[in-house]
């Protein structure tokens, strides 16, 4: 049981916080600028990840965190995009 939550804890802080910016940019920031941020986000996730590699230096999790890390991120923010989209 440790191990699956020391596996999925990095994962799940990190899409914690790609949902709460993606909220936080939804309010404050204008809707054409929005998507921008969106991709920064999602390029920032990953970047999250590697560096915590780099850190903690697991390399055999790397590739299955980063794509665990991509789909969860991705999906946070499409479901930001549609809300831009349709509000």
């Amino acid at each position: 049981m440790s191990f699956v939550i020391k596996h999925w804890a990095p994962i799940v802080s990190i899409w914690v916080l790609v949902a709460f910016l993606a909220v936080f940019a939804t309010v404050t920031i204008a809707a054409e600028e929005r998507f921008a941020v969106f991709g920064m986000l999602a390029a920032g996730s990953l970047a999250l990840v590697s560096l915590q590699h780099l850190v903690v230096s697991q390399p055999s999790e790397t590739v299955r965190q980063m794509v665990y890390v991509a789909t969860g991120s991705l999906a946070i923010i499409l479901i930001a995009t549609v809300f831009t989209l349709l509000v």
